[in-house]
């Protein structure tokens, strides 16, 4: 039988390359570790990709930098804000981002797709992901990101982003006309980072990409195995209880069985969190680094709490460290 392809998104992949272990915890334990609070950055973003979606959905004779702003404010997110005066002075800066982009944009010009779904497949992934906006220009078409972090964006951001190669190829495939370029377009600072795929490089980020996907792919079948079996071999509640055995009979748990037992044991109150032995634990070790205090699955991972504190929610749109641009799925 063929080998079958690996189901992916950027996103998946690029969770697998930065910590297996949060991949773990995201995509594979079921029921998911609990996740942390929410995040001020997140809400910005979305809150500022949403309006934008719905900019271009507007009649043309509707799509105005005051309706940009309007729609800011109607789907505004308020979420992992410190307090009410925080969430309203972000509002008022995502309604000046977007005021002062959209009257750089031509209201007429129509994108291809705008939070378009696009896929392709190799002979070892099948992926798929969602873009902000594809234009055509001339003959060919355009990739165009929207990013909201604090850190101003480079030729390199635009040139090394794996989700943005995937998409200009999946793109291609999808509405059949040639796609190379790739854009970040950073609210912030009003500025654009572009870069110039060519076929080879194109074909160098999904070969990454395949790389990536062989390692993820290897390490989730380890684990359904080892899920698999633990279900099959689960102790079943009786219908009444077993004379106790006497001493000289009684035999110690094998380790598959205490590995079973562990896995399904009660986990403490509102964690949910799923317990695995540890050869499958190493096949998903985690990658501390700056990234663990914002790290949604922080409480569950004590490599990631010795990396350093805990960010507090709003971070990430103050003047601090912070994360160099929000996860909001662009």
């Amino acid at each position: 039988m063929p080998k079958r392809l690996y189901s992916c998104t950027p996103s998946r992949l690029n969770t697998w390359l930065d910590c297996p272990r949060r991949y773990r915890f995201t995509y594979l334990d079921r029921p998911a570790p609990k996740r942390g609070h929410s995040w001020a950055h997140n809400s910005l973003g979305a809150s500022v990709h949403n309006a934008l979606a719905a900019w271009w959905r507007e009649p043309y004779d509707r799509r105005t930098p005051v309706m940009a702003a309007l729609l800011v404010t109607k789907g505004w997110i308020t979420e992992g804000y410190r307090d009410p005066e925080q969430s309203a002075l972000w509002l008022g800066r995502a309604r000046a981002m977007v005021t002062d982009y959209t009257g750089t944009l031509d209201p007429s010009d129509e994108p291809v797709g705008v939070e378009r779904t696009v896929a392709t497949r190799t002979p070892v992934i099948a992926v798929s992901g969602r873009v902000d906006r594809i234009d055509r220009r001339g003959d060919e078409l355009v990739i165009v990101d929207y990013k909201t972090g604090r850190r101003p964006l480079t030729e390199d951001d635009a040139r090394s982003s794996l989700a943005l190669a995937i998409y200009a190829v999946a793109s291609s495939r999808v509405l059949h006309r040639p796609c190379h370029r790739v854009e970040l377009h950073h609210l912030p600072t009003a500025s654009v980072a572009v870069w110039e795929h060519t076929d080879a490089s194109l074909r160098r980020h999904i070969g990454r990409a395949e790389d990536m996907a062989v390692e993820a792919s290897e390490a989730d079948e380890r684990y359904r195995a080892w899920r698999a079996d633990a279900v099959k071999h689960r102790p079943r509640p009786k219908t009444a209880p077993a004379a106790p055995a006497e001493p000289e009979a009684r035999q110690a748990a094998s380790p598959t069985e205490s590995a079973i037992r562990t896995a399904f044991a009660p986990s403490p109150p509102g964690t949910g969190q799923v317990s695995v032995p540890p050869e499958i634990d190493k096949t998903f070790p985690p990658r501390p680094g700056p990234i663990c205090p914002w790290c949604d699955y922080r409480d569950h991972c004590p490599e990631g709490q010795a990396a350093g504190p805990a960010a507090r929610p709003w971070d990430g749109v103050v003047d601090s460290p912070g994360p160099a641009e929000a996860d909001t799925g662009a």
